[in-house]
């Protein structure tokens, strides 16, 4: 059963680094979290990076898909925010085996960063 686990966050991870994969997204992702924790208006973040309303709306839902962010309405505006506990999930997995096979550094202290 581990090993399914396993498989199964293997590839939701994946699915997170993919929907991260393109430069807006990876410059909407950084913008979000320079206004964490409040976020941002989708109107802010489209003026910000000069991205048009219809491809913002694109990238932000593949973003909100793989739980990377956060989606608040407040009256008529819809604001945005990194999910920072998806993000600090993904990268305490990459480091979860960082230096292990040399024994290095302890694993515990290169994930306990990440909290």
């Amino acid at each position: 059963m581990a090993g399914k686990q396993n498989a199964e966050q293997i590839a939701r991870f994946a699915d997170m680094f993919t929907a991260m994969g393109t430069e807006p997204r990876l410059r909407i992702m950084q913008l979000l979290l320079s206004a964490h924790p409040q976020g941002l208006v989708v109107g802010e973040i489209g003026a910000e990076l000069d991205i048009p309303s219809s491809t913002l709306s694109h990238h932000l839902e593949k973003l909100k898909n793989e739980d990377l962010v956060k989606v608040r309405r407040e009256g008529t505006f819809l604001w945005y925010s990194a999910n920072t506990e998806a993000l600090r999930e993904l990268l305490g997995f990459l480091y979860a085996e960082c230096c292990t096979r040399n024994k290095a550094i302890e694993p515990k202290a290169i994930v306990s960063i990440c909290k």
